[in-house]
């Protein structure tokens, strides 16, 4: 993992949410063209289903960084402390809609099977799985463990499974941190 690679491993949503890093030049977007969207999309083992053999296009990131948004308003609010925007929930809620899951029957030649399927373009499908998957965890009594990342310039959140964890990661800014720490001992030792 490089410190300009997204961060997976969190909850869905909140993979989703720190694809907005960041840097020296202010935010970066790590879904910013349909190869970045594409590679991301292979670090998520959970959208696989979603996926398939598509391809995505400029027109899947409209949909995906709006469910972004959305997202990110209320998991700020929540950080916060304060009641999340309306306008971002009920995108949620517009998002999940647009394409619902349905449960296609089929034949294995042994049994019958079932698998979740969404119709629509693969960004719409996308925006609503990630929709749920924001709507799991916003309603999910874990979100009250929301941390944002304590090093200095990370705006990353994360789902703290140790509650002293401090840092979205430990490669990444919690060796920051540690090597900072070791710098100010060392610079200025005290007599």
């Amino acid at each position: 993992m490089s410190d300009t690679g997204p961060l997976t491993g969190e909850h869905l949503a909140l993979d989703l949410v720190n694809t907005r890093p960041s840097t020296e030049d202010g935010r970066a977007d790590l879904l910013d063209t349909p190869a970045r969207l594409a590679a991301w999309l292979t670090l998520e083992p959970a959208l696989a289903a979603e996926v398939g053999d598509a391809v995505p296009t400029a027109a899947d990131l409209a949909p995906v960084h709006a469910v972004r948004e959305h997202v990110d308003a209320v998991v700020r609010a929540l950080l916060r402390g304060t009641r999340p925007p309306k306008a971002a929930l009920r995108g949620l809620t517009e998002a999940a809609r647009a394409a619902p899951a349905v449960r296609e029957l089929g034949w294995d030649g042994v049994a019958v099977t079932a698998a979740r399927r969404r119709a629509g373009r693969l960004g719409v499908r996308l925006a609503a799985r990630l929709a749920e998957a924001a709507a799991d965890l916003l309603t999910d009594d874990a979100v009250g463990r929301l941390k944002r990342c304590e090093a200095e310039d990370c705006v990353l959140v994360f789902l703290p499974a140790h509650p002293r964890r401090r840092w979205c990661s430990p490669t990444r800014c919690g060796n920051r941190a540690r090597v900072a720490r070791y710098y100010r001992r060392h610079k200025n030792p005290t007599p």
